[in-house]
């Protein structure tokens, strides 16, 4: 089983603590499924300053292979943060860096490479929406694609960018009530994608393949114990999919309800251990921003 995460990577400045943590949707997913026993990769473009070195060290450190990512001359990308009550709050980000500006193009050599993977994750922030029919294309890998929650990637013209070459959408739907978010997974799987995934924070997570729609319940995290909410989505994403993949998920053999309803099981418990982690998987240093 191997997943392969491509695009994104970012540091996150924790501002209230002081210390920087490595991240980015794409590599997120990656180091998730590493953990939960998937042979993984990153691919994307560091930029080569002292924190893209950084993040190419926190990701090796954690067993997922980086040698194909490419090194530009340029800044890497920051995001600045703060934790309230366990929460998360997105205070801006310089842009996402050199590797949001010049991100990488599949030639035939990458292609070849990325062929032997059974899983390949993207997601909005990572400027790769140009790449997502070469990689349908292939035949072989799944694709998987993180739309996050902001309103301009519900755009139907947005989604008929990305949901004919995914099998899997993963949508953040927090804001939604049940009914408006089981609508949102119709409209996706109507544009294209195989699977659409919605979760909903403490009120569990939805997956719909344009058959059945299965709704999961939230694993809670008891008061004044959740360290923080960093990569909970791509966590249950990540082990929604590797439960998947265990469950025969593959291009020519859709994932049966029962095993859409495990796999919902398991991205919750993915996401619940994921409320344990400072960071979006550990590996902090000391930022020299201290406050914002």
């Amino acid at each position: 089983m191997r997943v392969l995460g491509f695009g994104d990577n970012i540091v996150d400045r924790f501002v209230d603590r002081g210390v920087d943590y490595p991240g980015g949707n794409s590599v997120n997913v990656a180091v998730y499924a590493r953990r939960l026993g998937a042979d993984s990769a990153y691919l994307g473009v560091f930029g080569d300053d002292d924190l893209g070195t950084f993040l190419g060290g926190a990701i090796a450190a954690e067993g997922v292979d980086a040698g194909r990512c490419v090194v530009r001359r340029g800044e890497s990308g920051v995001s600045h943060l703060r934790v309230d009550d366990g929460e998360r709050i997105f205070l801006g980000w310089n842009g996402g860096g050199v590797t949001v500006r010049e991100p990488l193009a599949l030639d035939d050599a990458l292609l070849g490479y990325v062929v032997g993977f059974d899983l390949v994750h993207s997601s909005v922030y990572s400027r790769s929406e140009p790449e997502l029919p070469k990689l349908a294309a292939l035949g072989g890998p799944l694709v998987s694609f993180d739309l996050s929650s902001e309103e301009e990637y519900r755009d139907p013209a947005y989604l008929d960018r990305v949901c004919p070459h995914a099998d899997l959408v993963l949508l953040s739907c927090s804001h939604l009530s049940p009914a408006a978010t089981e609508e949102l997974l119709a409209e996706v799987v109507r544009r294209g994608a195989g699977l659409a995934l919605g979760t909903r924070g403490v009120d569990g997570a939805m997956a719909a393949d344009g058959r059945v729609t299965v709704s999961g319940p939230a694993r809670l995290v008891d008061d004044g114990a959740l360290v923080d909410t960093m990569g909970c989505g791509d966590a249950f994403l990540a082990g929604f999919a590797v439960s998947l993949l265990r469950g025969g998920w593959s291009r020519g053999a859709r994932p049966a309800p029962g095993v859409i309803e495990r796999a919902l099981e398991d991205g919750a418990l993915a996401a619940y251990d994921q409320c344990f982690v400072e960071g979006a998987f550990g590996h902090g240093r000391p930022s020299p921003v201290a406050s914002m």
